[in-house]
């Protein structure tokens, strides 16, 4: 072995020769010990395994391309997956022919660990609130932190070297400090009450911890002071506590609080066998408070709001706010539960008035639940829950109202976690499929178009409408995967149809508001376009007026690209949602859809008639065809005709088929039928 080769073998570092592919050639023992890899697992493996960023390993080497050697740190990785900082040099060797790498790094683990620990140390005796004086074993003082300062009044300059009898307050005897050092010496350490004394002359209680640093020989360098003010620790306390039990913004009891007394009184009500009611409220629109008048008079309204119902409330009962705008009150020890509405109706009134939040006048109303004990649940869990979910059940019902929790609640959401559940396997299970509802030119009678329609038929429940999936769809997220399965089940079925001779006919597809708000829409349904290789001039997308006017200038962009595509779109439900006329001319639209609750209404008010008339009327001057929908009688068919609509669609024509069906409908379809 060479002089070299012992002195590598020696040194405290690591060392690493590489070939020109940066292949490990050989390493020395520290190397092996730094990375945990024995030199019969290294050699002949790429350096790139000991870095834990691959783009740091790229920068050295193509730094080595213009320079002949790098140095740096970097992170690298032990056999056991731990990372590590390591500081490097990477060094060209150039042999002749033969280039080679010379890799040196050492371990900065330790380094940093102790260099961050005493920055954490100075950082924690800067920042502590606790007081800090270390002194010599001659009790003279060495250094204190700011705390320190702040409790005594001493400056760091007018201590050091002293004694810290300067804090005496005179308050213990003598005998007080003989039993306090004998037992720092006997034992170390010493904890207890001091009275002591400020540089102003005020005297103050602390409690302090003193100890004593032995070397290792066992011999006293030092003692540590550590020591706060009782005032501020008995305070903190104190307000510790009162946040514990009490909602810091309103003063009422918080949800601790509210648990720990509704236990309490859901026993008393369980031994004597009382009933007892838990109110749940929740205000209305206190959202749309906070975001035009700001957070500051959103709680300011609380606080407010907090005492007009402690105003309402006997002492016996409770009121807690859960957070936000949410409140609970208790009721215990009720006759009739017809107290209970009693006291929801007097709130609802008095949170009707208005308040005066600093001059600015705010109106409010709530939506509460109710719940009974024992009738509705005999725990706390329960009927907090089922309070919530009455509360829930006024707000669907207009709000500013009460409800009492019924089972009918219960039975609701346990079938809506069912449907979800099954919901989330329905793609898989094949169990969701399309149906389409012709839709024929009023003057030619011919077919010329269809509404593509979702169903679902699960396995055990059979048919679910609609009407109730959807809206599950929309809630837990899963109308994403759906209406991108509709929307391609459609397109494909759209070529069938033209593959077998109908190739006129259109496709009109209901959009979802969640779906078509995504960010990527329109890249989701380019994808489904050219996956499907479906011709997009005979798609007919069909928008809700809710769904594209809260952001008009970012629908418009929408809808712009959309048209790029070659797709059509239409308006449904036209006339129930903002009826807004502004916006046909700012969008790009092709046809509007009647809602067929006007269509309804045509037997029988002249009223709709004449909303239908200018829908008509307006729509063809803007260039729009029109399509009425829900058409169910002669009558209604001979109307629209007569007005110029220039679509029909409704059971009148024909119900909603699936596609082998349509096809024989197609077949079948005489133009003279409806003459």
């Amino acid at each position: 072995m060479t002089l070299s080769e012992i002195v590598i073998r020696s040194i405290d570092e690591g060392v690493i020769i590489l070939n020109k592919d940066f292949n490990i050639l050989s390493l020395n023992p520290k190397a092996n010990a730094s990375t945990g890899l024995q030199e019969d697992e290294a050699i002949g493996g790429s350096l790139l395994s000991f870095f834990h960023e691959v783009e740091i390993f790229q920068a050295i080497f193509s730094y080595l391309e213009m320079k002949s050697k790098w140095e740096g740190e970097a992170r690298l990785v032990r056999k056991n997956g731990d990372i590590f900082p390591a500081s490097l040099t990477v060094q060209l060797l150039n042999e002749g022919d033969d280039v080679k790498y010379l890799v040196i790094f050492k371990d900065l683990t330790f380094e940093r660990m102790s260099k961050n620990k005493m920055e954490l140390a100075e950082k924690v005796l800067e920042n502590t609130s606790e007081g800090v004086m270390v002194t010599d074993q001659n009790a003279r003082i060495l250094s204190v932190n700011p705390a320190f300062e702040i409790v005594t009044g001493f400056n760091v300059e007018e201590v050091i070297g002293k004694n810290p009898n300067i804090l005496q307050s005179g308050i213990h005897d003598s005998q007080f400090y003989k039993n306090m050092w004998k037992e720092i010496y006997e034992k170390g350490q010493w904890k207890g009450e001091i009275w002591n004394k400020r540089k102003n002359g005020d005297v103050f209680l602390e409690w302090i911890t003193i100890s004593c640093i032995k070397d290792e020989q066992g011999f006293i360098t030092n003692f540590v002071a550590v020591f706060s003010d009782i005032t501020d620790r008995k305070h903190a306390e104190d307000q510790l506590r009162y946040l514990a039990h009490y909602d810091s913004l309103t003063g009422v009891a918080n949800r601790y609080s509210l648990n720990k007394r509704l236990e309490g009184l859901i026993y008393t009500a369980k031994k004597y066998n009382q009933i007892l009611a838990v109110l749940f409220l929740d205000l209305d629109r206190f959202k749309q408070i906070n975001d035009t008048l700001g957070h500051n008079y959103g709680d300011l309204l609380l606080k407010n709001v907090s005492a007009r119902l402690k105003g309402l409330l006997k002492n016996k009962d409770m009121i807690a706010r859960l957070g936000g705008d949410e409140f609970v009150i208790v009721l215990p020890n009720l006759k009739h539960p017809k107290e209970a509405v009693r006291i929801a109706e007097t709130i609802i009134d008095a949170l009707t008035r208005p308040f005066l939040l600093d001059k600015q006048e705010v109106y409010i109303s709530t939506s509460i639940g109710i719940s009974l004990f024992p009738l509705d649940g005999t725990d706390i869990e329960t009927l907090l829950r089922n309070a919530d979910k009455a509360m829930y059940e006024a707000k669907n019902a207009g709000r500013n109202q009460f409800e009492l929790y019924h089972t009918q609640m219960h039975h609701n959401e346990s079938r809506q976690m069912m449907l979800e559940n099954y919901l989330r396997k329905a793609i898989d299970r094949n169990e969701l499929f399309l149906v389409y509802h012709p839709i024929i030119d009023s003057q030619t009678n011919k077919v010329v178009s269809v509404e593509a329609l979702v169903r679902w038929k699960q396995e055990k429940l059979g048919l679910i409408p609609p009407s109730e999936f959807i809206p599950l769809a929309e809630e837990s997220g899963l109308i994403m995967p759906i209406s991108e399965w509709i929307i391609q089940k459609a397109c494909e079925d759209l070529k069938t149809l033209h593959l077998h001779g109908h190739n006129k006919i259109r496709m009109g597809i209901n959009i979802s508001a969640i779906h078509f708000n995504q960010v990527n829409f329109v890249k989701s349904i380019s994808e489904i376009l050219q996956t499907t290789n479906v011709n997009s001039t005979y798609l007919d997308f069909e928008l809700t007026e809710s769904m594209i006017m809260p952001k008009a200038d970012e629908t418009v962009d929408r809808l712009v690209k959309l048209k790029q595509l070659g797709l059509k779109l239409s308006i449904d439900d036209f006339g129930t949602g903002y009826s807004s006329l502004s916006y046909l001319n700012r969008f790009p639209l092709d046809t509007l859809k009647i809602d067929q609750s006007f269509i309804n209404g045509i037997s029988s008010y002249k009223e709709d008639c004449s909303i239908v008339q200018a829908i008509i009327t307006m729509a063809h001057r803007l260039h729009l065809k029109v399509v009425a929908e829900g058409v169910e009688n002669k009558k209604q068919f001979e109307f629209l005709k007569n007005e110029n609509c220039d679509f029909i669609q409704g059971y009148y024509i024909s119900k909603p088929i699936p596609l082998h069906k349509l096809l024989t409908f197609f077949d079948n379809w005489n133009t003279e039928i409806l003459k």
